[in-house]
């Protein structure tokens, strides 16, 4: 199996876990997009001499000026470790950045589809059903999820498992049949992934993959002054 064919195989396995997630629309409206004030709005009361344009943030309906300090790391680990422990940090960080709004919708998105499935009691019906939420999130998501690395896809199975309580293998059996999970876990194996592998707070990796969901949470999704 050539490496190009790997990658095609990967950009599919991405797509079979995307594949779980489902109705985009439904989600994209409860989960609105941070809103930054416009230039107008921020220059409206400026002054001849307010010539400085500084980033801002809204608070009790004030736009006041708003700056984010850089990281200052204390320990006692030698230069090169040190320059070697920021580099895997801020991967990590970067990785959980782009994957953990997918993770959010994995969530929304099973939890929707579960309450649909209660009312489907044909199993034709129910894989007609699956089948044309696959379409719709393929169509919606096909060309970011093709753009995520290995990396970035580990760090998602993971996030997923956070947000559903399943692994992305017992996912695809339940949705896709043990065939292909056990076909997309072949694959996954091959681009060096796991599709069994569990959220474990023991974990260090896991640890750090949540201190960093918390952040984005208290920064966008659960902060108040972000519109």
């Amino acid at each position: 199996m050539t490496v190009k064919t790997l990658l095609r195989y990967q950009f599919h396995f991405y797509i079979a876990i995307a594949c779980l997630l489902a109705s985009v629309v439904a989600f994209g409206q409860s989960e609105q997009q941070p809103r930054t004030p416009s230039m107008n709005e921020v220059a409206r009361n400026w002054g001849s001499n307010d010539t400085i344009i500084v980033d801002a943030i809204v608070y009790e309906n004030e736009v006041m000026p708003y700056k984010e300090l850089g990281m200052v790391w204390v320990g006692n680990l030698s230069g090169k470790k040190l320059e070697k422990y920021v580099k895997e940090w801020t991967r990590l960080r970067n990785a959980v950045y782009v994957t953990y709004p997918y993770a959010k919708i994995a969530g929304a998105t099973i939890n929707d589809i579960n309450a649909n499935l209660k009312n489907i009691t044909s199993k034709k019906e129910r894989k007609a059903y699956i089948k044309s939420r696959e379409k719709e999130l393929k169509k919606e998501f096909g060309d970011p999820l093709s753009n995520l690395s290995v990396y970035q896809g580990k760090v998602l199975m993971k996030l997923i498992n956070r947000q559903t309580g399943n692994n992305c293998y017992e996912i695809l059996k339940e949705y896709k049949g043990g065939v292909n999970a056990r076909l997309y876990q072949t694959i996954a194996f091959f681009v060096g992934g796991n599709l069994k592998q569990d959220w474990d707070l023991s974990d260090k990796t896991d640890r750090q993959i949540e201190n960093f969901v918390v952040e984005i949470d208290g920064v966008w999704y659960n902060n108040p002054y972000r519109k």
